[in-house]
């Protein structure tokens, strides 16, 4: 089986890292060659930890580097699942499968990333709206080990589980999740940095006490260091986007907090600065 990524970012590199583990052949596809060396060189960074640790040979680092290859033309991404991992944008997600399907088989199954938008909307005046499927891997994708795969109204059921089966062989843990906003983890999750933002917009107390406090609770990360690690800007179009899909309801509503670190280009340690500044 021949693997697509569509987007070179922290997500979509990190599952083009499980996929090279797992063996298969794998490109990788952004539209910036920037953003392809930026992705490729995180891979290598992750090998090179993993072989300073011990966990691997340099041999066997190399073996699957060799699996992976780069391409900035999106003609060229035809494989047999595709998994685009581009900005969280309905209209951005709607073209570029627009693209893969008049480039790609009709068996070839193509997969979104998305944290939060319905399937049946991403799949909605396709030409095969059967073959598009939610797999959603959660950020550091090359770590963690929770996959929800998500039928859209006319997903194949036959795609839904080779969806899975693929994941699986990743060593992920598969879940199946109904076509609604957030899904399952995300639905739950929302809460935890809107309210979190809640209290330090509030002056409860500052960031550092409010994450300092949840990890003591037992949280491995408190919400805006798992906010920085996510990316605050991907993490407030999720939340917009949940917003809209809820109706407005207020319990979704995107701090202005957290907008302005987005207007100001602190996106998390991506950036260099979040709601935290990193040196590395």
């Amino acid at each position: 089986m021949k693997v697509g990524i569509a987007g070179a970012g922290v997500m979509g590199a990190g599952i083009a890292l499980s996929s090279i583990q797992a063996g298969y052949t794998t490109l990788l596809f952004d539209v910036s060659e920037a953003a392809l060396e930026k992705g490729t060189a995180y891979i290598r960074k992750e090998f090179d930890k993993s072989v300073e640790k011990g966990k691997i040979t340099p041999g066997k680092a190399a073996k699957m580097l060799a699996l992976l290859t780069t391409v900035s033309d999106a003609t060229r991404l035809q494989a047999d699942i595709i998994i685009e991992a581009v900005l969280e944008n309905l209209e951005i997600k709607q073209t570029l499968f627009r693209q893969l399907e008049s480039v790609n088989t009709t068996d070839a199954i193509l997969a979104t990333n998305t944290s939060s938008i319905p399937i049946s909307q991403i799949a909605r005046g396709m030409q095969h709206p059967k073959r598009i499927v939610g797999v959603h891997f959660f950020n550091p994708a090359h770590i963690m080990k929770l996959v929800e795969i998500i039928s859209g109204a006319e997903t194949d059921n036959t795609v839904a589980e080779k969806a899975f089966l693929w994941a699986e062989s990743l060593g992920k843990k598969a879940v199946y999740a109904a076509d609604a906003p957030g899904f399952i983890v995300n639905r739950v999750a929302r809460h935890y940095y809107v309210e979190g933002l809640k209290i330090l917009e509030e002056q409860i107390a500052s960031l550092d006490s409010i994450d300092r406090l949840c990890e003591a609770s037992g949280f491995k990360m408190g919400p805006f260091r798992l906010m920085d690690l996510i990316g605050v800007d991907t993490n407030y179009s999720v939340t917009s986007s949940m917003f809209s899909l809820f109706g407005q309801d207020a319990k979704f509503r995107p701090s202005r907090i957290q907008k302005q670190k987005v207007d100001a280009g602190h996106h998390g340690r991506k950036s260099g600065q979040g709601f935290y500044r990193y040196e590395d």
